[in-house]
């Protein structure tokens, strides 16, 4: 992993290099999690890219499943089926929320708005839905697709998981799943909608909108 120290000095922001082994990153962030909980290391952002796969979150569906054309990963978050592959940022956020505030729904809520701040950044609005999880793109004829995922785990108020937003990813490998259990939509990307920044200005994204939704430090 190679590390940027964008946001404060008690947050670490780490940037891996190259494609993330999804078993090692889920190894990493348990770690991490009990170092945190242990008061031992400090907070961590995390932001990665995967090789093609699945995740089955706790409550995904077999049925949800309808082509399993790459790896399959059982995972702890929580949510369904879910697609990770290269042109996808990843961000796992291991916060403690025993110190920001135990808050589960708030810490989504966070993972949402980090996400449409960041959008924003590029001159893509977006929004959230009462009625699912996860940031969604409106397009002129009214037709909705998801731009970013939202799947966490919380150990003993220290959060795992986090988010994914679509940059540029193969838009294809998606329909191996019914994605997040949900039909009716379709999904998108920054590629899609016609921006074509790379993921060194996403990164840079990420950092600049951060504190203004989770804070310089508490």
């Amino acid at each position: 992993m190679a590390h940027t120290s964008l946001p404060p000095a008690t947050l670490e922001w780490q940037i891996a290099d190259g494609l993330v082994d999804y078993d090692h990153a889920v190894a990493t962030m348990e770690a991490r999690a009990e170092a945190i909980r242990a008061g031992t290391a400090s907070e961590l952002v995390w932001l990665v890219e995967h090789p093609p796969l699945y995740t089955a979150g706790t409550s995904a569906k077999p049925e949800d499943l309808l082509d399993a054309q790459f790896p399959v990963h059982r995972s702890g978050r929580g949510g369904q089926f879910t697609y990770h592959g290269p042109g996808q940022r990843i961000a796992y956020v291991m916060l403690d929320l025993a110190r920001r505030g135990p808050d589960v729904r708030g810490h989504v809520q966070r993972l949402e708005a980090w996400m449409i701040a960041t959008l924003a950044q590029f001159g893509v609005t977006a929004v959230t839905r009462a009625d699912r999880i996860g940031v969604w793109v409106v397009h002129p004829t009214g037709r909705e697709d998801k731009i970013g995922a939202i799947g966490v785990r919380v150990r003993r108020w220290v959060t795992l998981h986090g988010m994914a937003l679509n940059v540029a990813p193969d838009l294809s490998h998606f329909g191996g799943i019914v994605p997040c259990g949900i039909r009716e939509h379709g999904v998108t990307s920054l590629r899609a909608l016609g921006v074509g920044a790379d993921m060194a200005a996403v990164d840079k994204a990420l950092a600049a909108t951060f504190p203004t939704v989770f804070g310089r430090e508490t």
